[in-house]
């Protein structure tokens, strides 16, 4: 059994941003055992921010004692417009969530995925629902729809109103101990802290997660540490922005090869990005491949020695080269679950129908 510090560092290892640590020590003193919740919403093919680093994130809490209660949130993507809003299709995609994680290494053992769409059967969702609502003025629950990717600038429809209202209401009614869930969720958690005393609930430790950029250059002009993170990361509607769970070898490769990689740059650099959160948590070393009058071939331990190698002089294109090596085979297992597992083919397929609609 892990003592309690080492379940600390292991939650530290996922967030980027905990609210607070003196609350995450408090709790796992007192429990060997807690909810944790997560929530997706079920809106187009999956990139590896959401399959392999999301796998990664939740395994590490599950090591440190979770129990996740995921969350398939088909009726809040139906509320927010995606895939065009049509609830069978948001189902199906939730599906082919299941699937991709269940080929990526998730322990799903100690993972409950629950429907949005089980949950709303129950009358007592709609009074917590009504209650948070009540509690909440409209202006700050607007502040919240950057959770589902908008702006206070946009033009909202009513159900995207109801969202945060509902997100919110989640997290009490799955009991839970600790919401893990993106930067880009801060704000509901945020506000989920804020009215759990006025409902004698227990407030919620908030684990935000790091997100994971997108592989073009990074927008200028943006500089609250927050938008900015939100507006570089990776996007289904862009598709050269991410790679995606059942992308071929050469599409990875093409991918990478054109990605923002500035030469001795580390920061705001996407493949560093990849070999902090995804590869050297899968793998203890990379090779960098290289002809002898260049050095010849490099076997790199860490991610803090690939850095003082690309801040030296290590040539992008032979990183991206490296990576995509790893990435590609991370997928293949995942490929392959989709080749051979009919019901993972005809999944498969139908999201390849679908526009993706933002």
């Amino acid at each position: 059994m892990m003592d309690l510090e080492q379940r600390i560092e292991l939650v530290s290892q996922v967030g980027e941003e905990i609210i607070t640590p003196e609350e995450l020590k408090e709790m796992l003193s007192k429990k060997k055992k807690y909810i944790a919740y997560d929530g997706f919403e079920p809106s187009g093919k999956m990139h590896i921010a959401q399959g392999l680093m999301r796998s990664i994130n939740i395994n590490k809490m599950i090591d440190s004692g979770a129990t996740f209660k995921m969350l398939i949130a088909d009726w809040h993507a139906w509320a927010n417009n995606k895939l065009g809003g049509n609830l069978e299709n948001i189902q199906k995609a939730g599906e082919y969530f299941k699937e991709i994680w269940q080929a990526s290494g998730m322990k799903l053992d100690n993972v409950e995925f629950i429907w949005a769409s089980d949950v709303v059967k129950d009358e007592n969702y709609w009074k917590l629902v009504m209650d948070i609502a009540r509690e909440s003025t409209l202006a700050r629950v607007q502040r919240c729809t950057q959770i589902m990717g908008r702006s206070e600038k946009d033009t909202l429809q009513a159900s995207q109103i109801l969202y945060p209202c509902m997100q919110c209401a989640d997290i009490f009614y799955l009991k839970t101990d600790v919401c893990q869930l993106g930067m880009d969720q801060r704000k509901v958690n945020m506000l989920a802290r804020e009215i759990a005393p006025k409902f004698n609930f227990k407030k919620p430790v908030a684990v935000h997660h790091h997100m994971l950029m997108g592989l073009l250059e990074p927008p200028k002009g943006t500089t609250d540490a927050t938008e900015r993170a939100i507006a570089m990361k990776m996007s289904k509607s862009i598709p050269d922005s991410a790679i995606f769970m059942l992308d071929s070898e050469d599409e990875i490769q093409r991918k990478l090869k054109k990605a923002y990689c500035p030469p001795k740059q580390v920061e705001e650099n996407p493949i560093l990005e990849y070999a902090k959160y995804i590869i050297f948590n899968k793998f203890d070393s990379i090779t960098i491949k290289r002809p002898e009058k260049f050095g010849g071939n490099l076997e790199i331990q860490s991610y803090d020695e690939l850095v003082k190698e690309y801040e030296a002089g290590l040539h992008p294109l032979d990183l991206k080269q490296a990576i995509g090596e790893k990435v590609n085979e991370l997928l293949v297992p995942v490929r392959e679950h989709f080749e051979k597992k009919s019901k993972a083919h005809k999944l498969a397929e139908f999201m390849e129908s679908l526009q993706v609609t933002r």
